[in-house]
């Protein structure tokens, strides 16, 4: 997964790599980026929340060779209109209720954006045992069905980044999408791991803004990355039964539907 964002060997990309990045990818599909400006003190003097600098100057304060900010800004570059949906969710919520609060829409909205992943789905049987926590049904006997029933897009920034830095167990906290199977197969082409579907995140940004969707962080469902065919070596029924990143379901715990794209 991590080669998908970043050479592991080479040092991730500094502000003029990632401005240069941000006007090419501009210039070749006509989606804006905000600019990633140095986080300085005089940037900083100017009062704004994060978010809304974000809305109202389009200016991201990015540290220099910083992990964190560097994977926010990649993912800018990839994901640009899922990021601002949530950005403006974020922002009208700071500016209803100020900066000393959090509402409960601002804490789905941060999960989703630091640690989210989309998950691709047309298998109802799948969903079934994710619901239920049944990691053996999910990724040792659905094991084929990843790449063709079911496939991920990774997209939170600090999820990357733990990867990046070693974690070898990380859980996502996921949105699903009821996917066709021919559009899903023809999107993931056996692949579980699904870089981006433009046309599929367009729907769902626009559900996001509208406030259809990340309302809650209960919304969002954990899923074990390392379960997921390819990405663990050791992947086997045991690991699944073992590793601690497989937690039982919690009693009385309730996951939505998934949402639909057609």
């Amino acid at each position: 997964m991590l080669r998908a964002w970043v050479d592991p060997a080479a040092p991730l990309p500094g502000l003029d790599e990632l401005e240069s990045r941000r006007h090419r990818v501009q210039d070749e599909d006509g989606v804006e980026r905000p600019a990633f400006v140095a986080q300085t003190r005089g940037l900083l003097d100017d009062g704004l929340h994060y978010e809304t600098r974000i809305a109202a100057k389009r200016e991201v304060a990015t540290r220099e060779h910083d992990a964190h900010d560097a994977f926010n800004a990649l993912v800018w570059l990839r994901h640009a209109p899922l990021k601002w949906a949530l950005n403006a969710r974020q922002a009208a919520d700071v500016a209803r209720v100020g900066t000393k609060r959090r509402t409960r829409a601002q804490c789905a909205l941060t999960h989703f954006d630091e640690a989210g992943a989309i998950v691709w789905l047309s298998s109802p049987c799948l969903l079934a045992a994710w619901d239920a926590h049944d990691w053996p049904a999910l990724f040792v006997d659905g094991r084929d069905a990843w790449g063709d029933g079911i496939a991920v897009t990774v997209f939170g920034h600090a999820l990357i980044e733990h990867v990046w830095d070693g974690h070898a167990l990380p859980v996502a906290k996921c949105l699903v999408v009821e996917a066709g199977d021919e559009a899903l197969r023809a999107h993931a082409r056996g692949a579980p791991l699904l870089a981006c579907w433009p046309q599929a995140e367009a729907a769902l940004a626009a559900a996001i803004r509208a406030g259809s969707l990340l309302v809650d962080p209960q919304e969002l469902r954990p899923l074990p990355l390392a379960g997921i065919r390819g990405w663990h070596e050791g992947r086997t029924s045991d690991f699944v039964a073992q590793a601690p990143c497989f937690r039982p379901l919690r009693a009385g715990r309730r996951y939505p539907p998934a949402w639909p794209f057609t």
